[in-house]
């Protein structure tokens, strides 16, 4: 009998580890490696968002040497099949989406085949397949950037999705890179509970939802892993946190439109103990969020609720993965720029949840993993969150 094949899943944003270019990319990469190295998988599946960071134009040349680094280290030689695909033709305004997929199958598996959308029908994967710049004609996945009218009254960015399909010993899966809509403003996040951003977030993740479970392709079972950015219910959050503080609501001079809210301790000499911006969430108590992993805060953790019909994820044993210092002495530290919150994440659908191998019962299941990438390393604002976990082989 066939052994299972053990599959690690990787979602990166990647942005600032190009806006700081060779800064923090070594940690990274031996973080990336040393996980490959600990974990033994045969298929590994990497997920990357805002490729070429802010300034694309000028970092999208880095890019290409960034996948190569990955994709021809002497850490990954054994693994003798690989698809890349990496859209960074920014100059195609209409469908640049900056995401990136990365696909490793070991030479101990033999049994791998790709989708080609356009013939409806798997392919054996050889050799190293790249492709990148654009996309345009590669059969072997499907990409698409949000539609302009979605919303009226959001900035058209490059958020976007890149469906790949496998079939790993006779077992189908959807791959699924997502990258959703950020919070532009810590102000109108507070505003109302569930938040504006957070109900656009939604409408975009059943849209991709939708799109991949749309019976033009048999359905299959599927993983959606990227940058969801989920936010923790904002106003719900600093109601707690600020029970027994004083408001004070500062607003323009020329209008009177909120400029910024601060929190200010009753007694302890009026501390502020919290101060809200646009881009600024400046709490006092900052260790509350890495405090046993933010355990306390996952309450508030409410955007997956409204999938629960379609998607689960394991458990979340992790801190928030947003935004950490990209100071490389203050690893574990956030920013004061947003309210930390678990933004990147694994999710399954049902089918895929059930082709994942489970040993022992509950605190003894110990063969699945759901954690973040160098938690004590400086990875950019993002910390990397993978899964791992053994692949039931499908004896039909």
């Amino acid at each position: 009998m066939e052994l299972p094949t053990d599959v690690l899943l990787v979602t990166a944003n990647v942005g600032s580890l190009f806006d700081n270019v060779g800064e923090i990319e070594c940690d990274w990469l031996r973080e990336l490696f040393t996980t490959v190295h600990t974990y033994k998988p045969h298929f590994i599946a990497m997920h990357f968002q805002e490729v070429g960071g802010k300034d694309y134009s000028v970092n999208m040349a880095h890019a290409e040497s960034f996948f190569g680094e990955i994709q021809y280290s002497s850490e990954m030689k054994d693994f003798d099949r690989a698809c890349v695909y990496v859209d960074s033709h920014f100059k195609a305004e209409d469908n640049f989406t900056a995401l990136g997929s990365m696909y490793f199958i070991h030479k101990s598996v033999k049994n791998v085949q790709q989708y080609d959308f356009s013939c409806k029908d798997f392919k054996s994967v050889s050799g190293h397949n790249k492709y990148m710049g654009s996309l345009d004609g590669v059969t072997t996945m499907e990409k698409e950037k949000f539609p302009k009218n979605f919303w009226t009254d959001i900035k058209w960015s490059r958020k976007g999705y890149m469906r790949t399909r496998w079939i790993i010993h006779n077992q189908g899966l959807d791959l699924v890179n997502v990258h959703l809509f950020h919070d532009a403003s810590n102000l109108i996040a507070c505003n109302s509970s569930p938040s504006v951003y957070s109900t656009n977030r939604q409408k975009a993740l059943r849209y991709v939802i939708k799109r991949i479970t749309d019976r033009i392709y048999s359905p299959m079972p599927f993983f959606l892993f990227g940058d969801f950015n989920f936010r923790l219910d904002t106003q719900s959050l600093v109601q707690n946190l600020s029970t027994s503080a004083e408001v004070q609501t500062v607003k323009k001079d020329s209008s009177n439109e909120v400029e910024k809210i601060i929190y200010e301790e009753k007694d302890n000499d009026h501390k502020v103990l919290l101060h809200i911006e646009t881009k600024l969430f400046a709490y006092l108590h900052q260790a509350v969020f890495r405090e046993n992993n933010g355990k306390e805060l996952l309450k508030y953790d409410k955007e997956i609720e409204a999938f629960h019909d379609v998607i689960r994820e394991e458990e979340i044993l992790f801190p928030p993965s947003y935004p950490y210092s990209e100071d490389n002495t203050k690893p574990t530290q956030y920013m004061n720029t947003r309210c930390p919150s678990w933004c990147d994440r694994i999710l399954m659908s049902h089918s895929a949840r059930d082709v994942m191998l489970r040993v022992g019962t509950g605190e003894e299941e110990n063969n699945i993993v759901y954690n973040t990438l160098g938690p004590n390393v400086c990875m950019g604002d993002h910390k990397p969150v993978f899964l791992f976990f053994a692949l039931k082989h499908n004896v039909h």
